[in-house]
């Protein structure tokens, strides 16, 4: 599934980041600190892999 904004494509790669072990889980923020429980590492690739150009900085409801 495809990231829906640009804040949530960042905040998926700074909980793959957790994930994997590279960033300390302490270190997140908000959303990014429960993606990393809620979760898998495959779910987490999907998000963070998506292309940011035509995304909104934020999701509109």
């Amino acid at each position: 599934m495809p990231a829906k904004s640009k804040a949530q494509q960042k905040a998926a790669g700074a909980a793959l980041s957790a994930k994997r072990g590279e960033t300390k889980k302490s270190e997140l923020k908000g959303a990014s600190r429960e993606m990393v429980d809620s979760m898998s590492e495959k779910q987490l690739e999907e998000l963070a892999e998506t292309k940011r150009k035509n995304l909104p900085n934020k999701k509109s409801d």
